[in-house]
């Protein structure tokens, strides 16, 4: 078994002038739950298009659970695509069980899933009523389970939160974190920061077709410091005028004290034991995962208009 769930290396893809994707590489660690992030159009479909071999590149290699992304391999993903597809005629039922058995389990262990499932996710009303008699909303979560039905090895979510509302993204969020726990790994594409920050252990982030920061998540963080302070305590905060710090930002009971207005961390922290201040909190801030982003690849371009099947997201 390779120690990578995905590795790609050198990969490029164009539809005609746009270059969707370039010379990108990504290893995903297996056990490890990773965020593509970027904003749309930046090349993160696109990615898992080729990852699934949906698509094939122009250059460079795809790995998909030790080798090339055949049927074999591709049968031991859920892959939840961002364009919602579900067969409107069928009954919810019928097409869980349908989808179960594409991927080789029994009528009875797929039919005996799909309603724990159902339950799970409030639909267990809905199982023999037709697809197109139930909301976006809850289409979308029946699609869901047709991702997760099978137990994969691998999980491909491609914006799984669109379209949710707050309760239902927070019901998929925890299906997520257990479906991690358990060891499965995990990839999902979003545009959403807050939403990465806290589910992923792992981030690349992604734009105008190229990487722009890959790694472990509390690493990146650490490095990405600035030299940001956030500090509480009791009493006037007439020291810190006195070291030329003249209208700190307040948060609540907090002052964020940023760099570059000439008092290091240390020097800080010095002057508050010096002029003997009680201090509650002193703390160097971690910069947010979209203060991260928009530090190395700037603000979000609008999605690009291409006349090209399957788009270049």
């Amino acid at each position: 078994m390779t120690e990578h769930a995905v590795h790609l290396s050198g990969v490029t893809k164009s539809f005609g002038e746009h270059t969707a994707v370039s010379d990108f590489d990504l290893e995903i660690p297996r056990g490890t739950i990773l965020g593509l992030l970027g904003p749309n159009g930046s090349g993160k479909t696109t990615t898992i298009r080729m990852i699934m071999a949906i698509l094939l590149p122009d250059r460079g290699t795809v790995e998909l659970l030790g080798g090339f992304p055949d049927f074999a391999r591709r049968n031991r993903v859920g892959y939840l695509p961002e364009e919602r597809g579900v067969y409107e005629k069928m009954k919810v039922l019928e097409q869980l069980v349908f989808l179960g058995e594409l991927r080789g389990m029994t009528r009875q262990i797929v039919r005996r899933r799909a309603m724990e499932w159902l339950e799970r996710l409030g639909l267990e009303e809905w199982a023999n009523k037709k697809v197109q008699q139930l909301s976006k909303g809850m289409q979308q979560k029946v699609q869901f389970i047709g991702t997760v039905l099978h137990d994969p090895d691998l999980l491909i979510l491609d914006e799984p939160f669109s379209g949710l509302d707050p309760i239902n993204q927070d019901v998929l969020e925890s299906i997520v974190r257990e479906q991690h726990e358990k060891g499965t790994t995990i990839l999902f594409s979003t545009h959403l920061m807050d939403q990465a920050e806290r589910l992923c252990e792992r981030v690349c982030l992604i734009s105008r077709s190229q990487k722009v920061l890959d790694g472990n998540l509390k690493a990146l963080k650490r490095r990405e410091r600035t030299g940001a302070v956030a500090i509480e305590f009791e009493g006037d905060d007439g020291w810190l005028a006195r070291l030329g710090i003249m209208n700190p930002t307040k948060v609540d009971d907090t002052y964020h004290i940023e760099a570059g207005r000439g008092v290091e961390p240390e020097r800080l922290l010095a002057a508050a034991v010096a002029e003997r201040v009680m201090l509650r909190r002193f703390e160097l801030m971690e910069p947010s995962l979209h203060e991260i982003f928009v530090r190395h690849a700037g603000q979000p371009d609008p999605e690009p208009a291409l006349a090209v099947a399957g788009g270049a997201r």
